[in-house]
């Protein structure tokens, strides 16, 4: 009886440890998880129209001043892998939106971020744009964080700014609803 008490007791310290785990997992992944029904449902619709890619927008530049704020003060492996999975997720979901954006253009006329039309600015009619774009700021923010690495001030702003874009999350599709007059999509 001793020897299954033991082995019981064993499977229960195995599955304890195992729970940081899995929370940290959770972590990585979660912030990411619920992309996962709208690009289904963008994909099986073959309609892109009530999702706002500027919340991608949002995500990526929050996502991408919280990796150089790491770089500045190093918080948990855990935060950080978040935000690469959330970068790749908002990539992933700009792509679809390119690719079923030009599936259903009407016009021929495509928006390049060559042409630098403010109007047009984050509704480009191509992928690599949206590419081109973001390793643009994160060349930027490389340069200056690495100018600026030594103050504490820029390292302490530098992590308000990534607080403050995720915080603003919520305002791009909110605007995306209000010009479609729906919540339809989201």
């Amino acid at each position: 009886m001793d020897g299954e008490e033991l082995l019981q007791g064993g499977d229960t310290e195995a599955s304890w440890s195992l729970l940081p785990w899995m929370a940290s997992l959770l972590m990585v992944f979660g912030g990411a998880l619920p992309y996962v029904p709208q690009y289904q449902d963008i994909q099986r619709s073959n309609h892109s129209e009530g999702f706002s890619t500027r919340v991608c927008l949002v995500l990526l530049i929050a996502n991408i001043l919280r990796i150089f704020f790491w770089i500045g003060k190093q918080f948990e492996l855990t935060l950080l892998l978040q935000s690469v999975v959330m970068i790749l997720t908002m990539f992933a979901m700009l792509h679809l939106c390119c690719t079923v954006q030009n599936t259903n253009r009407v016009s021929t006329k495509q928006h390049r971020l060559s042409d630098l039309d403010v109007r047009y600015f984050w509704k480009w009619s191509v992928f690599e744009d949206y590419l081109l774009f973001c390793f643009g700021f994160t060349v930027l923010c490389a340069v200056v964080t690495l100018l600026l690495l030594d103050s504490a001030m820029f390292v302490e702003t530098l992590g308000s700014l990534a607080v403050m874009f995720e915080a603003m999350l919520g305002f791009p599709q909110l605007l995306q609803n209000f010009h479609n007059c729906s919540t339809k999509g989201m």
